[in-house]
């Protein structure tokens, strides 16, 4: 009779029976999902060094010697990052951050200045006894990221979530506090300015005036221009590189507010410098 064989799987035998197995194909796979990060991230924290910024790009080898890695797993890497919008190839065959990278940029920013703002802007609102806004520029509108109320039972509506004109709003004209006059006009020539309130602008070379004098004083005031019997003042709000990243603002009815502006401007002004500290600007 043949002696039946047996097959020995020499991954579990052999000098000592010692076991030489080899990851399971899960855990290889895994290991290489890893690397492939790893070599995604490095590629785009290389074009966001100086040099590739300031030059507008890297190309494939210049990536490689920066990160001491082949060209094919930069190739590969560049490619994957393109797909989802994180890179972008220039006309000279260079790589550049892609749109989606400044658009998470901007959320994280928005995210972080209204963590930053909200307990600020809470304490802030009880101190001037009014309601307080945190905004952003929309185009040529303004959105409201964070609201935060004293709690009265007369106060302005809370526009958190909402879109208002930025040509009618104290937040707006202290979001466009550092265009230039010109650049007013020209972003407001086709924009049909409705009469919100009694003092509205009526024309951009007014909204450029009424800009200029915010600039002037360091804070805006938009007395009866968005609604009858309103009033708001508001201040901007910077970010590390002196660049206006939000407008804190407190409205009110005029009744209340009118004799007080400005003491809303001085404490306005004083939360806003806080903030912009936070977000590491230079200050003065």
């Amino acid at each position: 009779m043949t002696p039946t064989r047996r097959v020995v799987d020499a991954r579990s035998s052999g000098s000592g029976g010692r076991s030489q197995s080899r990851p399971a194909a899960p855990e290889r796979a895994a290991g290489e999902r890893e690397r492939s990060i790893r070599r995604g991230v490095e590629v785009l924290l290389t074009l966001g060094c100086e040099e590739a910024v300031a030059s507008g790009g890297l190309g494939v080898s210049r990536i490689s010697e920066l990160l001491e890695r082949e060209k094919s797993q930069v190739s590969r890497a560049l490619k994957a990052l393109s797909e989802y919008g994180l890179v972008e190839r220039n006309a000279d065959s260079t790589y550049r951050l892609g749109w989606r990278v400044f658009a998470l940029a901007e959320v994280a920013r928005e995210r972080r200045l209204l963590d930053t703002a909200t307990p600020r802007m809470r304490q802030l609102a009880v101190r001037l006894g009014e309601r307080v806004h945190l905004s952003v520029l929309h185009g040529v509108d303004v959105l409201t990221v964070g609201s935060e109320s004293p709690g009265r039972v007369v106060e302005a509506v809370g526009w958190a979530g909402e879109v208002t004109p930025a040509y009618c709003t104290s937040a707006g004209r202290a979001l466009l506090i550092d265009t230039d006059p010109q650049d007013v006009e020209r972003m407001f020539a086709h924009v049909d300015l409705l009469a919100r309130g009694p003092q509205t602008v009526r024309s951009p070379r007014e909204l450029a005036e009424r800009v200029a004098e915010a600039r002037a004083s360091g804070f805006a005031v938009v007395d009866q221009e968005f609604e009858p019997d309103l009033i708001g003042v508001a201040v901007p709000v910077r970010d590390g590189g002196g660049a206006i990243v939000a407008s804190l603002n407190a409205s009110a009815p005029r009744f209340r507010l009118i004799d007080r502006v400005d003491a809303a401007a001085g404490e306005l002004l004083s939360v806003a410098s806080e903030l912009s500290q936070e977000l590491g600007s230079p200050g003065d």
